[in-house]
C-alpha cells in the first residue's frame, strides 16, 4: 500500500519538472488508489483542476502560459514533460509565435505540430500534422517550440496574412531569435504562389519584409544572401525572452 508521504513525494517530484502541473494519467501509473485520486483532486484539495486530468499543486507559483502547458500536456498526458520528444507534439503556429513574443496574431487557440496522426475533442485545440525536422525547432520556456522561420512558412500555408506574417519574420530577425538566410530557405516553397519565380526564397524575404518597411530590410537581404551565414545545419540561436513572470510582449 502507498503511503499518504510517498504519494505527496510523487505528487510534489513530478510537479516541480512539469511547472507545478500533474496529469491525472501520471498519477495513476504511479499505482496511486482511485479514491486517494478523488480526494486529492476534490475542491479545496492540494490539485486544483486547470484542465481535463491536468491539475496545479496547490502553493506552487502559477506558470506562464498555463493553459497552453495543459493542453501540451494534454497531448500525451501519460508521459512525463522530461520523456517527451517531439513526436508527442511541438508548439507550432500562432502559439508558437506568442511565446517568442513575435507578431501580432492573437493566439485565440493552442496550436501543436505532430508527425504522428493525433486528436483532440477540444475546440480551442488545434493539430497540425506534418513533417519536422531537427534544425526546425528549439526547446524553449520549457517547451519544443517551432523556430520562427517555421512558424513564418506554416501561417503562410495556413493562409494567414501576409501582412501579419511579415511582421513575425520582422520581429524574429531583429531580435536575432532566427536568421536571415533561414528564412529564405524555409520560404522558398511559397513564392510561386505569391506571383514570384517558383523556389525563390530571397525574393519571397524580401517580397515579406517590404510589407513591413523596416529600415534594416537591406542589411537583412545582404545577410541572407551572404554564402557566410549560419548554414541550416548549425544551431539556433537561443532567444533571449522575458524573465519567467515579467510580461510578455
Amino acid at each position: 500500500m502507498v503511503t499518504r508521504a510517498a504519494i505527496l513525494a510523487i505528487i510534489a517530484e513530478t510537479a516541480e519538472e512539469q511547472w507545478g502541473l500533474v496529469t491525472r494519467r501520471q498519477l495513476e501509473r504511479s499505482q496511486i488508489p482511485r479514491t486517494t485520486l478523488e480526494r486529492l483532486t476534490a475542491p479545496n484539495s492540494i490539485l486544483e483542476r486547470v484542465a481535463l486530468g491536468v491539475y496545479r499543486l496547490v502553493g506552487t507559483p502559477v506558470p506562464d502560459h498555463l493553459e497552453l502547458r495543459a493542453a501540451w500536456l494534454q497531448l500525451a498526458p501519460e508521459v512525463p514533460a522530461w520523456e517527451r520528444s517531439p513526436d508527442e507534439g511541438v508548439v507550432s503556429h500562432r502559439s508558437a509565435g506568442a511565446l517568442y513574443g513575435i507578431g501580432h496574431l492573437p493566439a485565440d487557440r493552442h496550436e501543436f505540430t505532430v508527425q504522428h496522426r493525433k486528436q483532440s475533442r477540444r475546440p480551442d485545440i488545434r493539430i497540425h500534422r506534418r513533417a519536422l525536422e531537427d534544425t526546425e525547432w528549439i526547446q524553449l520556456r520549457g517547451f519544443p517550440v517551432t523556430r520562427p522561420a517555421r512558424i513564418a512558412s506554416d501561417l503562410l500555408y495556413d493562409h494567414e496574412d501576409p501582412g501579419a506574417v511579415a511582421q513575425i519574420v520582422a520581429d524574429a530577425i531583429r531580435n536575432v531569435f532566427d536568421y536571415p538566410g533561414t528564412f529564405a530557405e524555409r520560404l522558398a516553397p511559397h513564392a510561386g504562389r505569391f506571383g514570384l519565380r517558383r523556389n525563390d526564397g530571397s525574393a519571397m524575404l524580401h517580397s515579406l519584409l517590404d510589407l513591413v518597411g523596416d529600415d534594416e530590410t537591406t542589411r537583412w537581404m545582404q545577410e541572407a544572401r551572404n554564402p557566410m551565414r549560419p548554414r541550416q545545419t548549425d544551431q539556433a540561436p537561443t532567444p533571449t525572452l522575458p524573465r519567467p513572470g515579467s510580461p510578455d510582449r
